[in-house]
């Protein structure tokens, strides 16, 4: 059996947070716990405002993070640097591990310096080219200093987990890390087999009802706010949104049932109630992520229709069907003739990703 060290030092991504990165670190942690390895895993927080979803096999060792005030915005990216440094420290007091996992954040660096204490192998996570990501859809105050931090660390790593092939691609082309120090293995999903009929009758379905579903964040780029048209062109649909934060316009449609932020378990269920799990992405889409929603809908066997963007097209596979992004037409097209259809079921566990990352890394 290994000992991990698994480490999150990203203070938006707790460990016991609500969000899809959130529900990785608990899927792995727990596949590691259920495998029989040793698990220790370090984090910035364990929670935050959003509150406390889900559970970890182990406790949660945190560095003490203190307030920030607003007129200090301007360093928040040594901020940042501070904490991992902080939480190194806690990472380097405990047994030696045999493997150092760590979710790369932008400014840490808990791997390299647990790895200089214990002479452990340090695998780091890469889910997306953060400084292009943090450039995109946040601020970077100074440039410079994160292209440095970004460099370093990726090429510093004894080995690199890509989560879709985009990223693998763009950790050899554009980072410059040498081909043999990159794999390449996707995400997973929760292993629950969700009831159907349970969760059907609980929202107040027929057998003959249509119920459309949208799993995750509802972020701009998720491209939930065109669902409206999608309902005026299925007017016998209704649309389940699971996740927080809807669109107005959606969350008052007569037809749309908000579900909220719901426990994993219950979520499977959710999903497995719907007829057609969707995935609608916008063209300018990040074309680097591998989302947890399709993983999950291939779970249950409910078909996806999704936009074909990014890596999409190898998720879906023979789980649904691939639109033109934002064409609403052909969206409600390939929903109408998956309705009264389910997909083949196709779970890709937790516990199969760990195996693949400690194969990979051997």
């Amino acid at each position: 059996m290994t000992r991990i060290l698994m480490v999150a030092p990203a203070l938006g991504v707790p460990p016991l947070g609500p969000s899809g990165a959130s529900a990785h670190l608990r899927g792995l942690a727990w596949a590691a716990h259920e495998a029989g390895h040793t698990l220790r895993l370090v984090a910035a927080r364990a929670s935050d405002h959003r509150g406390v979803h889900g559970a970890m096999p182990v406790p949660i060792e945190t560095a003490p993070v203190p307030g920030w005030p607003s007129w200090l915005r301007r360093y928040r990216e040594r901020r940042e640097a501070w904490v991992a440094r902080r939480l190194a420290e806690v990472a380097r007091r405990g047994p030696t591990p045999d493997l150092i996992y760590e979710r790369w954040s932008l400014f840490a660096d808990v791997g390299a310096r647990a790895r200089r204490a214990t002479g452990a192998l340090w695998v780091l996570e890469v889910n997306a080219p953060l400084l292009l990501e943090r450039e995109r859809f946040e601020e970077v105050l100074d440039r410079a200093y994160a292209e440095r931090w970004q460099r370093r660390v990726l090429l510093d790593a004894d080995h690199l987990i890509a989560v879709s092939p985009w990223l693998a691609r763009w950790l050899v082309d554009g980072i410059g890390v040498s081909a043999e120090r990159v794999s390449m293995i996707p995400n997973g999903t929760a292993s629950w087999a969700g009831d159907r009929l349970k969760a059907r009758a609980a929202l107040g379905l027929g057998s003959g009802d249509v119920l459309l579903g949208f799993l995750g964040s509802m972020k701009p780029w998720h491209g939930v706010g065109r669902l409206a048209g999608l309902l005026d062109r299925m007017p016998e649909a209704r649309l389940l949104l699971v996740g927080a934060n809807p669109p107005a316009a959606l969350a008052e449609h007569p037809r749309v049932i908000c579900a909220g932020q719901v426990p994993e378990a219950e979520a499977a269920d959710l999903v497995a109630a719907m007829d057609v799990g969707l995935a609608p992405y916008p063209a300018d889409a990040p074309p680097w992520f591998c989302p947890l929603k399709v993983l999950a809908c291939r779970a249950q066997g409910t078909p996806v229709v999704a936009s074909d963007v990014g890596e999409l097209a190898g998720l879906v596979g023979e789980g649904g069907s691939l639109v033109p992004p934002g064409d609403d037409d052909a969206l409600a097209a390939a929903c109408a003739a998956w309705v009264g259809r389910r997909a083949p079921v196709h779970r890709r566990t937790w516990g199969r990703v760990l195996e693949e990352i400690l194969e990979a890394v051997r």
